[in-house]
């Protein structure tokens, strides 16, 4: 009986407990921490829910073979790398990218390319004897249209300059292939512009005249620590800095004569066409307002130098003068004195002008060169003959500009200032001998200047008072 209530009790439910729950799929634990119980049930349980989550995701992704697309590769190698140098727009631009496009419904390729009624070129008007003719038929055009071409050009009593550009167009291939001169345009010149045109049968010539400013170029400055580099800095070019040089030079010692404060002015004639083209012509005016001493007003009159302020020719009487051919001040001069390289007493020959290297180097005086090329320790040395047996020397030149045999006048380049020879540094050496004898170039000097025409004073003047706006 005892035994019989116990099964019983055991059967039912005991009065006021709650019944076991039921174990749900939200149970599951699937954030396993794999740090944690090593090796326990939980722990393997984890790793095996992360394996398969790694092989589900394998299956899932694509394959690593190349996708396949709708055409073929559009370039080849070359072309590809010329693509990617322009990298001038996407492939929608086509032809103006100058590469060929690809084959598509809207784009099929021609079996004959269609042959160009007209052809527009430029070109430019080569050197020597060629001319218009020469490079018009070189470009294709019909010898007879060609030879036409250049005849009205010289009608309009223009002679064209190499180097001139032309604009034309060509017509229609004829039969033997070369086409017909339809229009021409080019500038003959700073102040004419021509255009041919086909009429009819032949050419007919138009041409548009252009405005250009002739008004003089003025510059001016201050002296400073060197003249040539001061004209250089004001805008005066190599030349025009070289002419003044020569100018003034006739009348004071530019190495010596012209000091820190005093002011030049420079008049170039100058021309400025309209379309922009700007020509630079000859120094007609060169003034030099000195600080201490008279000034210079030298202006360019019937082919010489007159000085306006004194009234007087800047012109020597004699041919045998000469100027310094660079402005620099002078740091060796004439006599024996210790050689720095050779380290002994020997006689200098001439004088040393302490330049700048590159600085040009001006002929002193109108000659013929004898000699231009490398003289032992002097370097690079050019030696001019100026008549009753006077030679001028100018040696450890960096680089020459004249050959022997060049006929040079006063003031012209010849070369540039260097250290070539035995040399401590860039400068020039500058020589004069007579009858093959050195001489002192400091005995050298311009004799005095011829007075003006009284008569043509006051139009001289005039003149400087024109070229300076006054």
């Amino acid at each position: 009986m005892f035994q019989s209530r116990i099964l019983a009790a055991d059967a039912a439910p005991l009065v006021g407990a709650k019944p076991a729950p039921r174990p749900s799929w939200r149970d599951l634990d699937l954030t396993v921490d794999l740090g944690r119980d090593l090796f326990s049930a939980r722990w393997w349980r984890g790793l095996g829910t992360l394996l398969s989550l790694v092989a589900f995701v394998a299956w899932l992704a694509p394959g690593l073979e190349p996708l396949t697309g709708p055409r073929a590769e559009w370039f080849d190698a070359p072309q590809a790398e010329q693509w990617d140098a322009l990298g001038i727009g996407g492939l929608a631009a086509g032809s103006p990218t100058g590469l060929p496009m690809a084959e598509t419904n809207a784009v099929t390729p021609l079996a004959e390319a269609p042959v160009r009624t007209t052809v527009a070129l430029v070109g430019a008007i080569g050197p020597g004897n060629d001319g218009l003719t020469g490079l018009l038929v070189r470009s294709g055009t019909v010898a007879a249209d060609a030879a036409r071409a250049e005849a009205l050009v010289r009608s309009a009593g223009r002679r064209l300059a190499p180097g001139t550009m032309v604009s034309f167009t060509l017509g229609a291939s004829l039969a033997g292939g070369a086409r017909p001169l339809e229009q021409l345009e080019l500038q003959a010149g700073m102040d004419l512009k021509v255009r041919l045109a086909r009429a009819g049968a032949g050419l007919a010539m138009s041409t548009t005249a252009i405005a250009v400013d002739r008004r003089p170029l003025r510059i001016r400055g201050k002296v400073g620590d060197g003249l040539y580099w001061s004209l250089r800095a004001a805008g005066a070019s190599p030349m025009a800095a070289a002419q003044y040089l020569q100018a003034i030079a006739t009348q004071i010692e530019v190495g010596s004569g012209v000091a820190q404060d005093d002011r030049f002015t420079l008049v170039l004639a100058n021309a400025r066409a309209a379309t922009g083209e700007v020509v630079t012509g000859p120094l007609l005016y060169a003034g030099l307002e000195r600080a201490m001493g008279a000034p210079l007003q030298l202006v360019k009159w019937n082919g010489q130098w007159i000085d306006a302020a004194s009234s007087t020719s800047a012109a020597p009487r004699v041919s045998s003068g000469i100027f310094w051919p660079v402005q620099a001040p002078i740091t060796s001069t004439f006599g024996m004195r210790f050689h720095p390289i050779l380290h002994y007493a020997r006689m200098h020959k001439g004088i040393d002008f302490g330049a700048h290297y590159g600085m040009p180097i001006a002929a002193a005086a109108e000659g013929q060169v004898i000699q231009a090329g490398w003289a032992g320790g002097y370097g690079q040395q050019v030696r001019i003959a100026h008549g009753n047996g006077l030679v001028t020397s100018y040696s450890h030149m960096s680089r020459m500009a004249v050959a022997p045999g060049t006929l040079v006048h006063q003031g012209q380049l010849i070369g540039f200032v260097g250290s070539t020879g035995l040399s401590t540094g860039p400068h020039l050496h500058f020589e004069t001998l007579r009858n093959g004898e050195a001489v002192n170039p400091m005995g050298i000097r311009f004799v005095s200047a011829a007075p003006v025409n009284p008569g043509a004073s006051a139009a001289i003047r005039a003149r400087v008072k024109e070229l300076l706006g006054g």
